[in-house]
């Protein structure tokens, strides 16, 4: 296993390959379909974002509230494909990792190796195990999406698979 910090730098992402174990520990901010677009509305607006893109990674998650007593509900990941029509414009302002499940479209993985970028594989269904990695969650934008708000997390040893890497690999396109 890697262990890896957040925000990620171009060398940490380029020592990453496609099928890599990674222990993701530092910060990390959540977005769903909603959110990405009024990521996207505010670019195209020329308004400040809620947090700058340089080197951080977006989770594709939308936590349950926080049982008493914890930090965060499940937090498993989404459906990245619903992120595909707005990843390539978050990419080439900065973002440097996603985290979510499935597979990505080919835009999405020549952004990736545009821009020097990773994408990261969270094993779905297993939201309440990879809760225990959130060490803290803040609210800090939409809050009127209520769990689609941003959310700034913090992870400690969050396990995940690079799925692509900057190189072109893919584990999605590997022969087995």
């Amino acid at each position: 296993m890697i262990k890896i910090e957040t925000p990620l730098t171009d060398e940490v992402v380029e020592n990453l390959k496609a099928g890599d174990i990674v222990l993701i520990n530092g910060y990390v901010y959540t977005a769903r379909d909603a959110a990405h677009k009024k990521l996207v509305e505010l670019i195209n607006d020329d308004a400040p974002l809620p947090f700058d893109l340089k080197g951080q990674v977006i989770y594709y998650v939308g936590p349950t509230p926080a049982p008493p007593g914890k930090v965060i509900g499940s937090a498993g990941p989404t459906t990245s494909s619903r992120m595909d029509s707005y990843t390539p414009l978050l990419l080439s302002l900065g973002l440097k990792g996603m985290i979510g499940k499935g597979q990505r479209g080919e835009e999405v993985r020549e952004a990736i190796k545009k821009y020097k970028a990773v994408y990261f594989l969270a094993t779905g269904g297993a939201g309440a195990l990879l809760s225990r990695h959130i060490v803290s969650a803040e609210e800090i934008a939409f809050a009127e999406l209520g769990t689609e708000s941003i959310k700034r997390l913090l992870l400690k040893d969050f396990p995940a698979i690079v799925a692509i890497d900057c190189h072109g690999g893919d584990i999605f396109k590997r022969s087995i």
